[in-house]
């Protein structure tokens, strides 16, 4: 049989072993064209090395083979697939208008600050259309037309949910209430502690006791510290620090008698207020006392801080609520909220807004970043105990034995009669409120125990890790406290606009610039000086020591002046940082200058 010739379609490398002989031939390529009888046909169509079309593969001495691949180009002509996004996702991630570039000066600065915005506008879109990844939402209870959700109790509630959320509900008998309660910032244990002494922590989920004493004195109130580890509670005359096995770590004898207790997680501190009327702040990381001021304001019962500009609130007798920090001896702001004693304050975790309570039985809404308002003003059958705000806006408040929530910005009513969103009566008078954290659950302590109780639509339904995580391990939480030690906020910081610390005293500095380059550009005064004329003194002489005279004061004025040039300028060269970068540049030639003496110390 005659063996068929196999015929070479594609062109030959350039390699050492090609002929010189196949130089200038021609190169074939096949075209594969299907024809309807699915048959094969191959059509050579010659390119000519010379010409125009024929296009040499760049060599490459590391890989021969790849000068022979065809990469595929894309079409340019194509547009990446634009997905729109929701103008209110968008709205709620916007951080404010453009600026307004009509007042820049140069070009460059104009192209900057519109760069500036072109990435803001960059990052918006992408936080919109990160919200997709987010598994969760909150859901609310819902009712039929006709019914309201007050009426729903919590065994109905208890049956129609699942299991996992079912065993969140529970009673806890106790003898030594009334209790005060506190979750940790990842909503994972909970604290109690009755006021005959009984202090127990617990993981509330799992039910797993960490520790259970009575200190046999009065308990006033109790506060996670960093993380579940520690917490301190206010006993009889002091406070007192233990771990979570219950062994007492520190005994604070500059907080006495303390009455309230509130924790900054960010600078660390301790804060607590006395029967006395003063305010104490402790560093929790280096055991000292920051600040211990006297209020005037007699016992001191209603307490809370801002998680915002972490600035202490105080409610006094008089109605007024009056802004506290650690570094300023006197209240950074007073605000008359009730014509009477305040009973309750409570500020949301955001920081924006603040639920105060008076003996009047009205519940008012505060924008506590422009100390404005009130935004809203509710009436109740009885003053308000106790009040709390949740994560996502849900208001809950005590009267008796009674414990009621509200939906802010969802009833069907007027603002002078607020609709309950769930109502649920303890068998004891409520002593504390407080919602968890991420989760829809509120705590409530009574005087014969503790109840926690399921709130639909209270708790943030996505958490971010880096901020509190419920499912931290032991590993994390060992980096947690780390990494927040290395980030702890002085609590100097502490204003009531924390955004100020980033901004420019722009009157202040200016201010300083006109004075420095008063005194840079300044000349020694114009003498004035006339001798007195004297018996018996010629008038050249009396011109000698007029001109004598101001020599020796313009030579005065003159050092001076000199003196306080250079202190000025050594003043600024001592404020210059390693990393200081001058406006002009040092060049090669400044070794060739005159180097100043050093002065012999």
């Amino acid at each position: 049989m005659n063996k068929k010739k196999t015929v070479r379609y594609f062109a030959e490398p350039h390699g050492r072993n090609k002929p010189a002989s196949h130089a200038g031939k021609p190169t074939v390529k096949p075209v594969f064209e299907q024809t309807a009888k699915q048959e094969v046909k191959i059509e050579h169509r010659v390119t000519n090395p010379m010409s125009k079309d024929f296009k040499k593969p760049a060599p490459n001495r590391w890989n021969p083979k790849a000068a022979n691949k065809q990469t595929t180009e894309k079409p340019r002509n194509e547009k990446p697939l634009e997905i729109p996004i929701d103008p209110t996702v968008l709205l709620r991630h916007s951080r404010g208008d453009r600026i307004d570039v009509y007042g820049v000066k140069t070009r460059l600065h104009k192209i900057n600050e519109k760069r500036k915005d072109i990435n803001i506008e960059f990052a918006v879109q992408q936080a919109a259309r990160a919200e997709i990844l987010l598994p969760e939402e909150e859901g609310y209870l819902e009712a039929d037309s006709g019914e309201s959700t007050t009426n729903i109790t919590q065994q109905q509630i208890v049956e129609n949910v699942d299991i996992t959320t079912a065993t969140k509900h529970f009673n806890l008998a106790l003898d030594f209430g009334p209790y005060r309660t506190r979750y940790t910032r990842n909503g994972a244990f909970l604290l109690l502690g009755g006021k005959r002494g009984h202090v127990a922590a617990f993981d509330w989920v799992r039910k797993s006791l960490l520790c259970e004493m009575n200190v046999m004195e009065s308990v006033h109130d109790v506060t996670w510290l960093m993380n579940h580890t520690m917490f301190a509670v206010a006993q009889k005359n002091w406070v007192h620090v233990y771990d979570n096995r219950g062994t007492e770590i520190h005994c604070v004898k500059t907080m006495h008698r303390s009455v309230r207790l509130e924790y900054l997680p960010y600078h660390f501190l301790l804060n607590s207020a006395g029967e006395n009327g003063f305010l104490s702040w402790m560093d929790v990381s280096i055991g000292q006392s920051v600040g211990n001021y006297n209020t005037k304001m007699g016992k001191i019962t209603v307490m809370t801080h801002n998680p915002w500009n972490a600035v202490t609130c105080v409610g006094g007798s008089k109605g007024v609520v009056s802004m506290w920090s650690p570094m300023v001896r006197e209240p950074l702001a007073k605000m008359l909220s009730h014509p009477v004693q305040l009973t309750a304050i409570a500020i949301d975790p955001r920081g924006h807004h603040m639920a105060t309570a008076g003996l009047d039985r009205k519940i008012k809404i505060w924008d506590i970043r422009q100390l404005e308002g009130p935004l809203e003003t509710y009436h109740t059958n009885s003053a308000a105990a106790e009040i709390e705000l949740s994560q996502r806006g849900l208001l809950a408040l005590s009267m008796g034995n009674v414990c009621e929530v509200y939906r802010r910005g969802n009833n069907q009513v007027s603002e002078d009669k607020m609709k309950p969103y769930i109502r649920h009566r303890t068998n004891g008078a409520i002593s504390s409120v407080r919602f968890c954290p991420y989760e829809d659950i509120l705590g409530v302590g009574t005087a014969k125990g503790f109840c926690s109780l399921i709130v639909p639509g209270s708790g943030e339904p996505n958490f971010d890790s880096y901020e509190a995580n419920p499912y931290q391990t032991r590993s994390q939480r060992l980096e947690t406290e780390v990494q927040s030690l290395l980030e702890k906020i002085p609590p100097e910081f502490i204003v009531l606009n924390p955004t100020q610390i980033d901004e420019v005293d722009v009157p202040t500095a200016k201010e300083r610039l006109e004075q420095k380059v008063k005194l840079l550009t300044m000349k020694p005064p114009r003498i004035d000086f006339e001798p007195r004329k004297r018996n018996r003194v010629t008038k050249a002489k009396l011109v000698k020591i007029k001109q004598n005279v101001k020599e020796s004061r313009f030579r005065e004025a003159a050092k001076k002046l000199k003196d306080m040039k250079e202190k000025l300028l050594a003043e600024e060269s001592r404020t210059e940082s390693a990393d200081f970068i001058p406006l002009e540049p040092k060049s090669v030639l400044d070794r060739f200058n005159t180097k100043k003496k050093k002065k012999a110390l």
